[in-house]
């Protein structure tokens, strides 16, 4: 089957795709800064929830309150299962928009633990340009540490809850995060909590170079080459000679850090055929093979950029799917 030439979304999609990108456009000032005031004037945010919706009861937990570090926790209720996987799910948005309690990403985390079985913490951390690199990655850490702590694991997460069997996942930025995070815990000593698996959906990973997907998919909803670099820009410490090949952005490229020796997890890549991020996710995929690395990859040849977010799209759906049967993979695969 030949692959799509042309994008097609339903209106309802198109519609919000459209509206993000003026606003978050329209938030941009020339200076580099975001006006946070105008975003709150669009950000729909959704309130925890203690009585169940969809089968998933929700709730916060501060981590920090003099840096606004907090994360929310989704729990599944329908099934009753006595030893539930976690999943960290770390949100996109280049580094600079949005938030857990966003409606999109309430959606996106409920629907997660109740397709996946799994409790799922959703971490706020701190936003560029006001917070730059390593602040956003530093803040996600944080929460791991702070959840490994049993005095807060049982203050703070249902008694089920077995982290040694725990799951990174994010989309965009938040893929970025997964990954860096998953190299972090493979040198860290935890006390209980052990990474097994890495969801990466549709990670932001990008370098010096122009991909072909990159001069391809450049008018596609979400994401643009000027929008990337912006991101980049606010998002590395200013002044300090950085460019895209840095570690932190190209992960695969000429100072990638060298995992082969790392016990690093099993790892799943979601790719849409219209994100114009694609060759370098599919690069990363190749770099995690050829690290002897457990690896797979998923593509959806008609989706773009943050497809995922939709559940009016069957892909999505088909996403939620494919996470599930993973994270079921590795579990079936690692010993208690």
């Amino acid at each position: 089957m030949e692959a799509p030439t042309t994008l097609s979304l339903p209106w309802k999609t198109r519609i919000f795709l459209s509206l993000f990108n003026t606003v978050t456009y329209a938030a941009t000032r020339p200076d580099g800064t975001v006006n946070r005031r105008l975003l709150n004037f669009f950000d729909f945010r959704i309130p925890p929830e203690s009585k169940p919706i969809n089968g998933v009861k929700t709730y916060d937990v501060v981590v920090d309150s003099t840096r606004n570090l907090w994360f929310r926790v989704f729990v599944p209720t329908e099934d009753a299962i006595e030893d539930v996987p976690l999943i960290f799910y770390f949100h996109g948005g280049g580094f600079a928009f949005l938030a857990p309690n966003v409606k999109h990403y309430d959606v996106v985390c409920r629907r997660m633990a109740r397709k996946v079985a799994a409790v799922v913490v959703s971490v706020d951390y701190r936003l560029a340009p006001e917070y730059r690199y390593p602040v956003q990655h530093d803040d996600c850490f944080e929460v791991m540490k702070f959840v490994d702590v049993e005095e807060n694991r049982l203050k703070w997460l249902p008694e089920n809850v077995n982290v040694s069997r725990c799951f990174l996942a994010g989309d965009s930025a938040g893929g970025n995060i997964a990954h860096h995070l998953a190299q972090r815990a493979c040198e860290f000593n935890f006390q209980l909590l052990k990474v097994i698996g890495v969801v990466a959906i549709q990670p932001f990973f990008g370098g010096e170079e122009r991909t072909n997907s990159e001069k391809e998919h450049e008018g596609n909803p979400i994401l643009s080459l000027s929008r990337t670099d912006w991101y980049w820009n606010v998002f590395m410490p200013a002044g300090e000679g950085y460019n895209r090949d840095h570690p932190i952005i190209n992960v695969s490229g000429p100072k990638a850090m060298d995992i082969s020796k790392m016990d690093f997890p099993a790892t799943m890549v979601f790719v849409g055929g219209f994100d114009l991020l694609q060759d370098w996710q599919k690069r990363y995929y190749e770099w995690l093979k050829k690290s002897g690395k457990e690896a797979y990859m998923v593509e959806y040849p008609n989706m773009c950029h943050g497809f995922y977010a939709f559940p009016e799209l069957p892909e999505s759906e088909q996403l939620m799917s494919d996470v599930k049967d993973f994270v079921h993979m590795v579990l079936k695969k690692t010993p208690n």
